[in-house]
């Protein structure tokens, strides 16, 4: 019968250790193991990750691709079917932050119109698209943009025809 006290490991499944250096009679005596002289021998003996013995390690080789962008902004992005049971009645990042519609951290707000909304919202966003604005104001709530800083480049081709009219 099968017992705690009676089980034991398969044959093979488990194996002494390694004794290193005790003694020539133990078969891995003097030089434990490591052979004579060499770079492995010594303490440290290691090379580092991606080392090709001096010949141009293939992260080197092969081309770079792409770059990271500094002045990038996280935008958050959140759509009205989102806010479904949203306690707070303005909607801005630190109040989604607050209430778990959004973790980490972002710069920007857009509001996007997926679903629906049911009460009278403020929000105060960064951008909001079409669809959502028109579904918020039906719904009695009010869009306030919040103006980016800094240089704002605008459509040539839009400016160039509202100034033909």
């Amino acid at each position: 019968m099968l017992q705690l006290n009676t089980i034991r490991a398969l044959p093979g499944a488990t194996q002494k250790r390694k004794r290193l250096g005790r003694g020539s009679g133990s078969g891995l005596g003097q030089t434990a193991g490591k052979g004579d002289k060499g770079q492995l021998a010594r303490s440290g003996g290691t090379t580092r990750p991606g080392f090709e013995g001096g010949q141009m390690p293939l992260y080197r080789r092969l081309p770079k691709k792409g770059f990271t962008n500094v002045h990038r902004r996280a935008i958050a992005e959140v759509n009205l079917s989102q806010l479904e049971g949203f306690k707070a009645k303005e909607v801005t990042l630190a109040t989604l932050l607050e209430g778990g519609i959004i973790k980490g951290q972002f710069d920007r707000l857009a509001i996007l119109g997926t679903g629906e909304i049911k009460g009278g919202f403020t929000f105060k966003a960064h951008r909001v698209s079409a669809s959502a604005k028109e579904k918020i104001e039906k719904a009695g709530g009010k869009v306030e943009l919040i103006k980016i800083p800094g240089k704002q480049i605008k459509n040539k081709k839009k400016t160039a025809a509202k100034a033909k009219n």
